[in-house]
């Protein structure tokens, strides 16, 4: 059983992996973090940047004893977060919201609620603290 979240380097990114870590530790199992591309081959700045982000959020889980590894998505970031939790047999995906205009918020984010309505699994919704 494991964990699953969807991480990018935001503000929403940050607290649902921040969230997600919680959750493994108290479920005792393995977390297994998504980083979604937008598609294609990206190119070298953007491999390094990758790499730099995955280092940035790896040695804090090693340090801590969380056992992980680190998925790369293909760019459809909810069919990813889905494929992942099915294939990992993921007892919970965590994702971050992030705030949305007074329109907006009559609509879910198409992601978001694509992951609610075919997640294998409950789903934790997470949003950062207003600053």
């Amino acid at each position: 059983m494991t964990v699953v979240v969807g991480y990018l380097p935001t503000p929403e990114g940050r607290e649902a992996l921040a969230t997600a870590v919680d959750e493994a530790i108290a479920r005792a199992v393995e977390l297994v973090v998504v980083m979604s591309d937008k598609g294609g081959v990206p190119p070298a700045d953007v491999l390094s940047e990758r790499a730099e982000d995955v280092a940035r959020i790896t040695a804090p889980l090693a340090a801590a004893g969380v056992a992980h590894r680190v998925v790369t998505g293909t760019g459809e970031v909810a069919e990813d977060l889905v494929s992942t939790a099915e294939g990992a047999q993921a007892e919970l995906i965590v994702i971050g919201l992030r705030r949305r205009s007074p329109v907006g918020k009559l609509i879910l984010g198409s992601n978001a609620q694509r992951i609610l309505l075919d997640a294998p699994c409950p789903v934790l919704a997470v949003k950062p603290e207003r600053s």
